[in-house]
């Protein structure tokens, strides 16, 4: 006669886990994406700043501080958009006064908010992070066309 026991082999243990390990898995992937938006974000907005200044100190002789200012400004923000960010978050502003006068030292700020989880085609959700880049040049002190005396050489 053989006798039928109940017992437990067969069973998977710690197969309640699973959802607990994938919920882990996709938190993570969560996480390591938003930092590297930040990354990108701050790339991005380092080359617009670079590009505004830039195009400021260029600009050409018997433009205007204002219109100066528009065509900078303009030059950043395609920057940012060429990277693929959206231009509604960004913020480009100058930092001091602005002048086209030979050695005027002319800084722009770019601030761009990440998104909180940046999912693509949906734009991202909330601000997150506020990332910030500068950049300083110096008025060409050799340009034809501009006020002021040579004081930096």
């Amino acid at each position: 006669m053989s006798r039928r026991t109940r017992d437990e082999s067969g069973q998977i243990a710690g197969i309640e886990l699973l959802p607990f390990g994938l919920l882990v898995f996709v938190i993570g992937v969560l996480f390591f994406a938003q930092v590297w938006a930040v990354f990108e974000a701050k790339s991005a907005a380092s080359s617009a700043a670079r590009e505004t200044t830039r195009t400021f100190v260029e600009t050409p002789a018997g433009v205007g501080v204002a219109e100066a200012n528009g065509i900078s400004r303009d030059a950043g923000m395609d920057a940012m958009s060429a990277q693929g960010r959206d231009p509604s978050r960004t913020s480009i502003d100058p930092i001091g006064r602005l002048s086209l006068e030979r050695c005027a030292r002319v800084t722009f700020e770019v601030t761009y908010a990440v998104p909180i989880i940046n999912i693509p085609l949906l734009n991202g959700f909330g601000d997150g992070l506020t990332v910030r880049s500068r950049h300083s040049e110096i008025v060409d002190p050799f340009r034809d066309g501009l006020t002021g005396s040579v004081t930096c050489v």
